[in-house]
């Protein structure tokens, strides 16, 4: 007779203990294992607190499962759930993480007191005001003069950028970082983008021909996977 397939597999990391769960074994078959691991010689009473890993791999857990899974983990002392980690994402998480992919196409002027708000990137085709606000959660280009105030990585993504025809604005912000004119130079006089240096932790501005090399990754959907 073969032995029955591991359900749960305890590996000993620098950062705790990883938890893998294989993602064929049934959820009792699952809760089953963990309880029997954790309550053998695998786990010394005796240790400091210990962060726990759990990696589900494709298996989709609802919260009654996750609590089931942190209510075992919990009922030893020196365990800490740090993180219980999916490769399955739900039906909202998918529509939001393919709205923050999207690059959202404008055409007008934005004008003082008007604020325009996008998810994903924007192109806007006009130009910015003074007193007007355009932001977005991923990078703000304009095919236009930015003379108001723009907001990119609203959310807090730092690597995002802000690109201008004509680059004259009164404030720029990438993600919590904040420039206001005249903290950087620029000849506003080029196509030209802002980002976050982070070596100096601040906003500076260069001609958009040198965008290939400051941020390489620009619109890859791998590079927004990884951060997303």
């Amino acid at each position: 007779m073969k032995n029955k397939k591991q359900a749960v597999t305890i590996k000993g990391t620098k950062d705790g203990l990883t938890f893998t769960i294989d993602e064929t074994s049934s959820m009792e078959h699952i809760l089953q294992e963990l309880k029997s691991k954790l309550s053998s010689k695998v786990i010394d009473q005796d240790q400091p607190v210990i962060k726990v890993n759990i990696d589900t791999g494709n298996r989709y857990l609802t919260s009654e499962m996750k609590e089931q899974m942190q209510e075992i983990v919990r009922s030893k002392p020196n365990l800490v759930i740090n993180e219980i980690h999916s490769n399955v994402i739900t039906k909202e998480e998918a529509k939001d993480w393919y709205k923050d992919l999207e690059i959202s196409a404008i055409t007008k002027i934005v004008r003082a007191g008007q604020q325009l708000h996008v998810h994903g990137d924007l192109l806007l085709i006009g130009d910015v005001n003074p007193g007007g606000t355009v932001s977005a959660t991923g990078n703000v280009y304009i095919l236009g003069k930015l003379n108001g105030i723009a907001h990119a990585g609203i959310e807090g993504d730092p690597e995002a950028i802000i690109a201008a025809a004509y680059m004259n604005p009164t404030q720029l912000r990438i993600s919590g970082f904040l420039s206001r004119s005249p903290d950087f130079e620029t000849e506003g006089l080029y196509m030209e983008c802002a980002y976050v240096n982070q070596d100096t932790d601040k906003i500076l501005i260069d001609r958009l021909q040198s965008l290939s090399t400051i941020r390489p990754d620009l619109g890859s959907i791998e590079r927004r996977m990884i951060n997303g």
